[in-house]
């Protein structure tokens, strides 16, 4: 594996009910800059998406925002990031993210955000990809998730738990440091 110089975050462009959430958001978009990382997010500047890039942002970091033109036409994009693309759809979207990313993570966030983790699973499972995956797991929002994967391997349809091995943590502050062990 490679140095990490960028990392892709997937959540959602709300809120969600708790503060933990967006308190973990803006950690984690704080560590990102001090670290000297990159940013890749899905561009806009509600909700999480908005509070991890604004964070990364007010700390002196880099930012690349990827949105569809469709969502920049309904929400609007994020105007202070140093680099926006824009996209045609949202295949294409995913794909600019995930080859200008050397990590994943999953902060909470709605269907958007679960389909986005699931396709990076699914590539890596497919042997596509060896980049760490992160799922923080903020006041327990995955632990669904979590049992649904465990099910679903002692059931026997996970075919490679050795390629598909996303990585649980429940503080912000320890996203980063688990995304070093795994990318090492």
């Amino acid at each position: 594996m490679s140095e990490i110089k960028s990392i892709c975050v997937y959540c959602g462009s709300s809120n969600g009910k708790g503060d933990e959430y967006v308190k973990g958001a803006k950690i984690l978009g704080r560590e990102i800059a001090k670290a000297e990382m990159r940013l890749v997010y899905g561009g806009g500047s509600a909700g999480l998406m908005g509070a991890v890039a604004d964070a990364v942002l007010e700390n002196g970091g880099d930012v690349t925002g990827i949105i569809p033109q469709f969502l920049v036409d309904v929400e609007g994009e994020h105007n202070g990031v140093g680099e926006l693309i824009i996209t045609k759809d949202m295949h294409e979207r995913k794909w600019a993210m995930f080859e200008k990313s050397d990590a994943f993570v999953a902060l909470p966030g709605g269907i958007g955000t679960l389909e986005e983790l699931i396709e990076i699973m699914t590539w890596a499972q497919l042997e596509r990809h060896k980049k760490p995956i992160i799922i923080a797991n903020f006041d327990g929002y995955w632990n669904n998730l979590k049992a649904l994967l465990t099910h679903m391997d002692n059931e026997n349809f996970i075919h490679s738990t050795q390629n598909l091995n996303p990585i649980f943590v429940d503080e912000a502050k320890d996203i980063l440091p688990a995304i070093l062990q795994a990318g090492g």
